[in-house]
């Protein structure tokens, strides 16, 4: 039997593409997760998996990023699927585990695959490191500009005739149109 899976990364991704070719494909049952392919669980390749179950069965994916991001995941599949005699197949790459150059090819895919993604990482930990060592240092922008925090802190202490304060910090808040939390946060700083 030929198992097909799919997924999309997010909801703004269509499915229906990846499930047109894998009913091209001649598969009797598709599968279609929309979730990131970091996660090791997905609900929809977990039933694709109880139903690719016997020897000679086939799971099948319209590339190989859609099964998995992390060569750890893709070995840990591959070994439940070798040890039930399910083979793998890769429209795209053309991958077919069930010949030994299919399971060759598989892994050398999954590996570059896994070492571009770490090359990425790299280069965007690079990145914002050059950026810190400028004195960017990402994130939002502060809610409120020193200017403003001096202004907010002077409300803060200002006392009326009695010696309470004039301001509360949801009154504050308010006036800079920021949360509370925010104030707070500013006035505890030094």
């Amino acid at each position: 039997m030929r198992i097909g899976y799919g997924r999309v990364s997010t909801r703004d991704q269509h499915p229906e593409a990846q499930h047109d070719v894998l009913t091209a494909a001649g598969c009797d049952q598709i599968f279609l997760d929309t979730a990131s392919g970091t996660l090791a669980r997905r609900p929809e390749l977990d039933k694709a998996l109880l139903s690719a179950n016997r020897t000679g069965d086939q799971l099948v994916v319209t590339k190989l990023d859609r099964l998995s991001r992390s060569l750890e995941n893709l070995i840990d599949l591959s070994n439940i699927l070798q040890e039930r005699g399910v083979d793998l197949v890769v429209l795209d790459q053309g991958i077919d585990t069930s010949s030994i150059t299919g399971r060759l090819f598989f892994q050398i895919l999954g590996s570059i695959a896994e070492f571009e993604r770490a090359l990425m990482s790299e280069r965007t930990r690079d990145g914002l490191a050059a950026a810190r060592a400028r004195g960017r240092t990402g994130g939002q922008k502060p809610k409120l500009g020193p200017r403003q925090v001096k202004l907010a802190r002077e409300m803060y202490e200002e006392t009326d005739a009695d010696g309470k304060r004039a301001h509360t910090v949801q009154h504050i808040a308010e006036e800079f149109g920021v949360t509370r939390p925010t104030i707070y946060r500013h006035l505890a700083k030094p």
